[in-house]
């Protein structure tokens, strides 16, 4: 809130009448800060409680007069200037005649802010006051010199800053107030005032509390600093120009007072406080218990990760001392092959004894530690050879006396004890021990390759001679060998067992002949049927014909079977189908033509005269199948005084197809196309031959008349 002091009172001040505080001050700090505790620098400033109450009492007034006034106090630009004109050489005039009057105001006036000022928050008026400490040297009055003694001390005087700033900071915060009431002329060019006139600010006297400091400066020209004013474009310069106190004060316009940083001290504290809260909360939850131990090795304050590198390189770095025969020899725990699984007894330990838990602090575990045989005995060996005898290992080798592998046994060496080696190893690296004593113990040292092992590879390869060859399905359609399947194979020892290859080019030259024996034509089937199409005989079943595929690569891949064990090829075969030819056959018997017809088909292949029986020995008509086939039989009774009353010794191709009555050969007579018989058809011998080849068993016979 920015007003302008007024002429009248100046004229109390120099009356010898208590200032009245500027009333928006007032008022907005009673309605603000009502009931905050009062400051007491008033005390320490020397004031009297009864001046105190009277600056209260004035502020009372001015607080009247203003709400009175307020309503008319807009002017235009050029009238406000020419008022605060007059005003300002009336003060100066009244000035020289009161100083004694205008310095027990100017007490009054201190005192009167100060009382105010005590409701502001204390924080914030320490703040506003030291960045007015910092501002008030650079202050000078309308002349542009710079402030006098009095001014200077008035300003570092903190109770007064404090005031002074609690009243700025109030008005940039209310609209303005109207002075008090001016003459009436003067009220009446105000009437008629721009409302969009310049806006003033009382003038807030900063004057010094200390008795000492006002008695030495009784005849100094206090300076009091206006806040800044915008002036009307066309103002001239004086009336531009602050004005003079009628106490002999020189005002000057206030520049703005930057407002103060915020100090965030302890906000930083505080987050920098959460963010190790948290880290160590995240921390508890990442890292293995305090005082953990995995088979002697601290692990606790570490993640698992770097747990298991710890104990790895704990278990490497142990050392082994051979003594005694073994001569001082040293060897490590990664000479060795030492292994633990270092990665799961880390992931236990963390999962066992996880930070968070205080109750799974300080525990111990074990761990196993295992060694690589083969390693550690050519590390043993190496470190003390003298303690070592070598082993021989087993053989294998094709005998071609007997066609098949043969073995060798092994013979086992002699050496430091393995064993003994790891349990030492154990129990220094549990117990935390950088190196350990161990006099060696000396064991069987077995050969790489056992008698077991070479045994066992000889009837593998003895299998594989035994079966090897090229297959079409199960067919093992070229058989091999066993010398030649011997000579494609190489048998190499090789960490402790045997491998076994074999060079394409040993396989190559039988590729070479696998088309002549694989490749044949299909043979088709031929089945003899009913006129229903019933299967009575298959005359040939049939057989589908190959032809082999492309063999470019057959020699490599068997290559490449034989080194994993498989003596079996499949050759690959282009199959060509089968065809199956159907021959319908059927019999029919004429008796009316005395013929037989044979019939496949449907037609007629051949045809033969024939004998029926002789009336009262009928041949019956109808459809039949023959149901039984005889190469030759007797016919009749012998003892032709019972029926049938005749006897015919070795009847040839016999075919019965209705009872008692058949098909067969008659070499007893030629009187074919004739009756002749006792009910059966008599055929020519040759005929009756074919037939009973040509036609099987269940074939139609049909007798028809």
């Amino acid at each position: 809130m920015t007003d302008l002091a007024t002429q009248p009172q100046a004229d109390k001040a120099s009356a010898g009448d208590a200032v009245e505080v500027e009333p928006a001050v007032g008022d907005a700090v009673d309605a603000e800060f009502e009931g905050s505790p009062t400051d007491d620098s008033d005390v320490a400033a020397g004031e009297p409680a009864d001046e105190t109450a009277n600056a209260a009492d004035a502020t009372d007034e001015v607080a009247d007069d203003t709400d009175a006034t307020e309503p008319d106090a807009a002017t235009d630009e050029t009238q406000a200037d020419e008022t605060q004109a007059d005003e300002t050489a009336e003060s100066e005039a009244d000035a020289t005649n009161h100083d004694a009057a205008d310095a027990e105001a100017t007490d009054e006036i201190a005192a009167g802010e100060a009382d105010a000022t005590d409701d502001v928050d204390a924080a914030e008026g320490a703040d506003q006051a030291d960045a007015a400490d910092a501002d008030a040297p650079a202050e000078t009055d309308a002349a542009g010199e710079a402030p006098d003694a009095e001014a200077t001390a008035e300003a570092d005087d903190p109770s007064v800053e404090a005031a002074t700033d609690a009243v700025d900071a109030e008005s940039l915060d209310e609209p303005p107030l109207a002075a008090e009431a001016e003459p009436a002329a003067d009220v009446a060019a105000a009437d008629t005032a721009d409302e969009h006139a310049a806006t003033v600010v009382v003038a807030t006297t900063a004057v010094a509390q200390e008795a000492a400091a006002a008695e030495a400066s009784d005849t100094a020209v206090a300076t009091t600093v206006l806040p800044t004013t915008t002036a009307a474009p066309d103002a001239d310069a004086a009336a531009a120009a602050p004005p003079a106190g009628t106490d002999g004060a020189v005002y000057a316009w206030a520049e703005p007072e930057p407002k103060p940083k915020k100090k965030r001290t302890a906000l930083w504290l505080s987050i920098g406080a959460g963010v190790a809260v948290v880290g160590l909360l995240v921390s508890s939850l990442l890292l293995i218990a305090p005082g953990t131990t995995v088979a002697g090795v601290p692990v606790g304050w570490m993640t698992p990760g770097a747990a298991a590198d710890a104990i790895q390189k704990q278990l490497a770095t142990t050392t082994v001392v051979l003594t005694g025969d073994g001569g001082d020899a040293e060897v490590t725990g990664a000479d060795l092959g030492a292994s633990v699984d270092a990665k799961a007894l880390a992931d236990a330990a963390f999962s066992e004894h996880p930070m968070w838990n205080p109750t799974a602090w300080f525990a111990e575990t074990g761990a196993e530690v295992e060694l690589d045989t083969p390693t550690a005995l050519e590390a043993l060996q190496k470190a003390a050879p003298a303690l070592f005898t070598d082993p021989v290992d087993a053989t294998l080798a094709y005998d071609g006396a007997s066609t098949s592998y043969v073995s060798t046994p092994a013979t086992p060496g002699a050496g430091i004890d393995v064993a003994t080696v790891q349990q030492a190893l154990q129990a220094a690296f549990e117990a935390g021990k950088k190196t350990v004593n161990l006099d060696p113990v000396i064991a069987e040292v077995p050969a790489a390759i056992s008698t077991e092992t070479a045994a066992d590879t000889a009837t593998k390869l003895n299998g594989m001679i035994s079966n090897i060859g090229f297959y079409v399905g199960d067919e093992r359609t070229v058989p091999v060998d066993r010398a030649v399947a011997a000579s494609w194979l190489t048998v190499t020892p090789e960490n402790g067992a045997f491998t076994i290859s074999a060079d394409p080019a040993d396989i190559q030259p039988v590729v070479d002949t696998l088309a002549g024996a694989v490749d044949r034509a299909p043979e088709n089937a031929v089945e003899i049927t009913d006129r229903a199409g019933k299967v009575l005989q298959t005359i040939a079943a049939g057989q589908s014909g190959r032809q082999l595929g492309a063999t470019a690569g057959i020699a490599a891949a068997f290559a490449a079977q034989l080194a994993g064990g498989d003596p079996v090829y499949k050759l690959p075969v282009d199959e060509v189908p089968v065809s199956t030819t159907t021959l319908a056959r059927n019999i029919v018997v004429d008796l009316s033509d005395q013929a037989a017809y044979f019939y496949e088909n449907g037609v007629v292949v051949s045809s033969t005269r024939m004998s029926s029986g002789l009336p009262g020995h009928d041949t019956h008509t109808g459809s039949f199948r023959i149901t039984a086939k005889l190469r030759i039989q007797n016919m009749g009774n012998p003892d032709l005084t019972k029926a049938p009353y005749y006897y015919t010794k070795n009847v040839p191709w016999v075919m019965y197809f209705n009872g008692d009555q058949a098909l067969h050969g008659a070499y007893w007579h030629n009187n074919f196309g004739n009756r002749m018989s006792h009910g059966c058809v008599n055929l020519p011998v040759g005929v009756a031959e074919f037939l009973y080849q040509w036609a099987p068993m269940g074939t139609e016979v049909t007798v028809q008349n």
